[in-house]
């Protein structure tokens, strides 16, 4: 049975997690979200004071990428996140841990240790597959590839209201040159770095709210999905 394959990529904070939710609900396929392995990833190699010393300890990083103990868990409130059993749903979402993310994803050794990992999750009926490379290099034989992106000003603006949704603290100026700053550094890395498929549909959300964006996606989708 072919399985069908609709990827999501594009820069942080453009919304494609949670239209990548919403996408895989609407056809009932599995969710990939990359950037969350990405995302603990980092977290687990900062636990184990290895994040600063990757290049001279890559092997010990390496096998932890390999064997990361982690579950992802539907409930009512979304999909909860758990690392070593721990629930790590909203410590994966900070802006430190996305640092930390943004770190490893540029090391050609730890992407290399996630991929098989990322790949198990192409399941019947189909998937969903929200990340940065997953048209370009992890699903290029995906029927439906999106790249939505949004301006670094509006994806700062809805990056602050998630974290004060949270009940966190956050300051738009830091929060613009952070997402300037993962952008450049996910462009620029040498390993399949961050930039459209040839063969995509281009989004821009800057303008958008949700529910224009998801009509726009399904209507693609479902074009692609009948070819």
């Amino acid at each position: 049975m072919t399985v069908q394959i609709i990827t999501i990529d594009g820069p942080s904070g453009s919304g494609k997690g949670t239209l990548a939710a919403k996408i895989a609900a609407h056809y009932q396929f599995h969710l990939l979200d990359s950037g969350a392995l990405y995302r603990l990833l980092g977290l687990s190699l900062h636990q184990h004071d290895l994040l600063d010393v990757v290049a001279t300890e890559l092997a010990q990083c390496v096998e932890i990428a390999t064997h990361l103990d982690i579950q992802f868990l539907s409930t009512a409130q979304g999909t909860q996140v758990l690392l070593k059993g721990e629930d790590v749903s909203q410590t994966i979402r900070t802006e430190r841990v996305g640092e930390f993310a943004s770190k490893v994803a540029t090391i050609p050794e730890l992407r290399a240790a996630l991929v098989d990992r990322q790949h198990a999750f192409a399941q019947p009926p189909g998937l969903v597959a929200d990340g940065r490379d997953m048209a370009t290099s992890i699903f290029p034989e995906a029927q439906a590839k999106i790249y939505l992106t949004a301006s670094a000003q509006s994806r700062a603006e809805r990056r602050v209201k998630q974290l004060q949704g949270m009940g966190l603290d956050a300051k738009i100026n830091d929060i613009l040159a952070n997402i300037e700053a993962r952008d450049k550094r996910d462009m620029e890395r040498e390993v399949a770095p961050l930039k459209p498929a040839a063969d995509a549909y281009l989004i821009d959300s800057s303008e958008l709210n949700i529910d224009e964006v998801f009509q726009l996606m399904t209507a693609y989708i479902d074009k692609q999905l009948a070819n």
